[in-house]
Formats: C-alpha cells, structure tokens, sequence
C-alpha cells in the first residue's frame, strides 16, 4: 500500500504532500488544476519515463517521492534489499529526480538505480486504468490479453507453454530452412575439403619434415665444398705427410715445459694442460677426418630431398605457412567434413523435431483455447453483473472466442502450415489459434456488437470500468489507480460508479481522479487539487477535505456554486446516500 506521496516542482503542483491510506480516495479539482499530476508523479515513481517539460516552469528540476508500506509485500522487500536499499519500520522510500535539461534519478530505499530497475523492483505494486486504456482494450491483442489475466494461473500456465513451443518450433524451422537452402553451398565445400585432405594424404607429410628436408638439401647441395673444407681442417690438425700440424706443434710445447716441470710447479701444470690440448686436438682431428669421408656426392639423394620439398611446399603454399600448420588445417578439415557430411541427418533430424513440436503445439493450442473459452463465459457473466450495477440492467458483454479454419496443407513441410489442433486445421500465432473479441449487447433483443460500434461514450466507459473491475478481482496488485475511467457518464450510473468503485476498495486500495460528485461522495478520503495564482504565476496545492469541506466541494461539483443552499443540501443528500449504501 502507498501511504504518501511528496511532490515538488511538477506541473502546476510547486510543493504538496499527499496522505493516502486504505479504502478509496478521489482527487478531485477543477479542470486544469493538476489533478493529473498525481497520476504523472505516480507513473514516475513506478519507473516511467520521464519528461523534462513537466518540471515546473522556473525550477531547475522536479522531485516525486513515496512512502511504500511493504509488511505483506516479501518479494517487493527482497528486491529492495538486492538492490542495496533500506526497507525502516515495514516502509520503503521510493524517489524520482527530473532535471529541466531532460536527466532523470531513481532510488529505492535511499539506493540510486536505474529507471528500468525502479520499474522492475514497483512491478505488481500499482495497476494504473485511465481513458487511454479505454482504446487499448479496443485492440484485439489487448482483449486477449486481458482474457488471459482473468483465466488465472491455468490459461497463464498453458500460454506460457504454448508460447515456448511456439519459440522453439520457429527456431527449428528457421534453422531447417537454412540447412536446406544451403544444402548446395554445403556439398561444394565439403567437394573442395576432400580435395585439400585427398591432397595431403597422398603427400603424408611428417610433423618437422619441412625444417630437416631443408637442412638436408643444404648439406647434399655443397657436399664438395664442405668435404674440401674437412679435409684441409684435418691436415691442418694431423698432417700425414709429416709437415707441421697442430698435434705436433703441442706435442712439441709439451714435451718442452715437461723438461722443466720439475724446477717448477706451474711449469709442470702447463704442460699437463697442453697434454689435456693433445688429446683433444686428436678427437676433432679424428671427427673431422670421419666428417670429410662420410660426405660423398649423392645426386640421386639431392633430387629425391629437393622433390620431397617441392611436393612439400605445394601444400604450404594452400594449407598453411607450415608442414605443422598444413597437418592443423587437415584435422580441422577432417572434423568439418563429418559435419558437413551430416547435412542430411541433420535435415531428417530437424524434420522430426518439427513434426513433434506441432503435434505438441497442437495439444497445448487446444487445451489452452478450451481454458479461455471456459474463462470468457465466467467473465461475460461478471462483466454484464457489473454492468447491472452500473445502471445498465439490460446490458450484457459476450466475450467471443474464435479460431480461423484453414484447409488441410498438402504438405506441413512448409514454414506457417495450418496446425492441427484435434481434428480440425487451424491458423495460428505465437498467442495461439484463438482471436478474442469483447462484444456488447446494449439492449435486450439486440444483436452483440464489437465495442466501438456498439456502446456511446457513457456506456463504453462503463464497459471498461466494469471490465477493469473484473480484471481487477482477479489481480494480486494491491493498489488500484482510476484516472477518470468515468468520463461520459452522469446521473444514476455515476452513483452506481461510485458505489463500485467503494466495494472494490474494501479489498484494496484505491485512487480515484474523478469529475463526478455522485463517485466521490463514496469516498473514504477526499483529496482536492486547489489552483491559485499571484497573478503571474498558477499554483496548484492537494489538501484532504473535512466533512464541510466535501460539502462545499461536491457543491461545486454538482453546481459549479460552493454557497448555494440547494447545491449545498443536494451534496449533503449525496453524501449520506454514499454513506448509507458503504454501511
């Protein structure tokens, strides 16, 4: 329940504070005094946009805030507490800035958020009707919709069902038809991946073949020279012509400091050093000499290496930088071929989805258009005893549920093919098969008629308000806002409004902005929206009526005449007959 509402600095309202409590509350004022304004700062703290053009002329910004009583409100609490906010004494503050250049600020709890945060956490808190919702339940999709919310958890159950089969058939379509027209495209690559695959295996590259081919070509190339270069090397180290070479000319510097090595102990470590350099000397001396002999012209070797390379780096040249890259590019070839080659296992496999998903389509449609069928007898029947009550006694409201026939598809094949639902074949949307239509019989003896053909201004209001009632009824929503769901209707059906409206806030709360006298002599608490001006600058202030007050207000509102004693014994009338009917 809302306890307060804080405005500043919007429209014609420059600072006012509105108490609100259970039972049914009007604001009632004359007509361009801001009653509406209640609504706007209302619609701003449950997160809608915000316009900078309602900020006040002169101010540089506009604040709404109110008061939330949550004690039966938990789920509300606990997103509160999510979004980091503080919930004091069973109360949450909830609070909307509006800067003049366009800025707007959401709080809940004291916590910034987002606006679209502010309307997800207010969700279920406040059901708002007004004259524009008159044309919006002109709609068709607006009367289903309405029908699915009075059919309950059961038709909101089996929607919800429907519609998530109704998803998922059109995903597996879409991707069925994208599996088939691609089918041409998908054979060609997987042509031009055999050809790749084909291609290196009849090559059967190695992992690092390309790297020791290269080195291995290298060497074959310049065999003489690098035998030439050995062989002078290792008569430069062993000569065996007996001329000077490195073994001997150590052999010779060792054999000297060995002369010597006991005079001196360095000496002698010399020498044993250059006998550690003589035999090492002896090793590459060796190694060397079975390097040169190891290196014999191979031509036919050479061209063998230097075709393996060739063959090597036509597949480089398609596959990849690297015979490393090339075996990647063939694994990942390999993996996309066998999807590829699965094309049409998949399209089977697709097809037999379809076919399941709307025989389950199918099933779900039916049930759910038996349940809304079911609902909209109970709600014709509550809709025209509201229109009892509302003065039209003759009055009843058939809410017609229908469904499109369609021909037997030759082939269900095709994307949007009637659905059969029980035996018959049927069009369908993402809703299901049922096109729902609120009808009006005005008078006994007449024929049904779609609202806007069949009700007058007075009598379509009192539909919607009856509608809206019903609606209601079967809400969780525990506070109700009217903005002039009354508009063009007057005399014994404005009683009859009122009366209703009072019932229905004996179960919840509700807020009323009315013209009419007869609706707010029912009410529990009397709000006026009072305009004054300085003569350069209009302001409107909300202040809640004492009983002499509500007299003189409803004198005005009955006559236009506050000190009129008929105007004024007519809305005492008035009041006591509202007081009377709540008792």
């Amino acid at each position: 329940m809302i306890e307060e509402i804080r405005i500043k600095s919007l429209g014609v309202i420059d600072s006012s504070t509105l108490e609100l409590g259970p039972g049914l509350t009007v604001i009632t004022g004359e007509t361009g005094a801001g009653k509406t304004m209640v609504v706007t700062a209302l619609g701003l703290l449950l997160g809608g946009r915000a316009d900078p053009g309602a900020v006040r002329s002169g101010a540089r910004s506009a604040r709404v805030e109110g008061v939330v009583v949550a004690t039966s409100l938990p789920s509300f609490v606990t997103a509160v507490d999510v979004l980091g906010g503080e919930v004091e004494d069973d109360r949450v503050v909830l609070a909307r800035n509006i800067a003049g250049e366009g800025r707007s600020r959401a709080f809940v709890g004291g916590a910034s958020v987002p606006a679209s945060q502010l309307a997800e956490v207010t969700d279920g808190l406040v059901a708002v009707h007004g004259q524009s919702d008159q044309h919006r339940l002109l709609k068709p999709a607006a009367q289903r919709h309405a029908l699915d919310l009075f059919g309950g958890a059961k038709v909101r159950k089996l929607a919800a069902q429907y519609a998530d089969l109704h998803a998922r058939l059109g995903a597996v379509e879409s991707e069925l038809t994208e599996v088939v027209a691609s089918a041409r495209e998908r054979a060609r690559e997987a042509d031009l991946l055999r050809f790749g695959l084909d291609e290196i295996a009849a090559v059967e590259p190695q992992p690092g073949e390309d790297e020791s081919l290269a080195a291995e070509e290298e060497r074959l190339g310049f065999a003489d020279t690098l035998r030439t270069a050995a062989e002078q090397a290792r008569e430069a180290l062993s000569a065996e012509q007996g001329g000077p070479d490195a073994l001997g000319a150590t052999g010779a510097a060792r054999r000297l400091l060995d002369g010597v090595r006991d005079h001196d102990k360095a000496a002698a470590e010399l020498a044993d050093r250059l006998a550690e350099v003589g035999y090492l000397l002896s090793d590459v001396a060796a190694d060397v000499a079975s390097y040169a002999s190891g290196l014999d012209i191979d031509p036919a070797r050479l061209a063998t290496v230097s075709e393996r390379r060739a063959g090597l780096t036509a597949l480089t040249r398609k596959y990849g930088d690297t015979v490393a890259e090339v075996l990647a590019w063939s694994e990942e070839a390999a993996r996309k071929l066998l999807d590829l080659d699965g094309t049409d296992d998949r399209i089977a496999e697709l097809r037999g989805e379809r076919a399941r998903l709307r025989g389950e389509l199918g099933t779900v449609a039916e049930a759910l258009s038996k349940a809304r069928t079911d609902a909209a007898g109970r709600l014709s029947r509550v809709v025209s005893d509201e229109l009892t009550l509302l003065a039209m006694p003759h009055a009843s409201v058939l809410v017609d549920v229908r469904q499109q026939a369609a021909e037997a598809p030759e082939s269900e094949e095709r994307a949007g093919a009637p659905l059969k639902v029980g035996k018959r074949w049927l069009r369908y949307t993402a809703t299901g098969v049922d096109d729902v239509e609120i009808l009006l019989a005005a008078n006994k003896g007449a024929d049904a008629r779609a609202l806007h053909k069949g009700a007058s201004g007075g009598e379509l209001s009192r539909v919607m308000l009856a509608l809206e009632v019903a609606l209601a009824e079967t809400s969780p929503v525990p506070t109700f806002v009217f903005d002039e769901v009354d508009a063009g209707v007057g005399g014994k059906a404005a009683v009859e409004v009122g009366r209703r409206l009072a019932t229905l806030a004996r179960t919840s709360q509700v807020l009323v902005v009315t013209h009419l006298p007869q609706v707010a002599a029912y009410a529990d608490r009397h709000v006026v929206v009072a305009k004054s001006s300085d003569g350069t600058v209009t302001t409107s202030g909300l202040t809640v009526l004492t009983e002499a007050d509500r007299v003189r207000e409803l004198s005005r509102m009955l006559a236009g005449m506050e000190e009129s004693d008929t105007a004024l014994a007519h809305a005492q009338e008035l009041l006591e007959t509202a007081r009377a009917s709540r008792a």
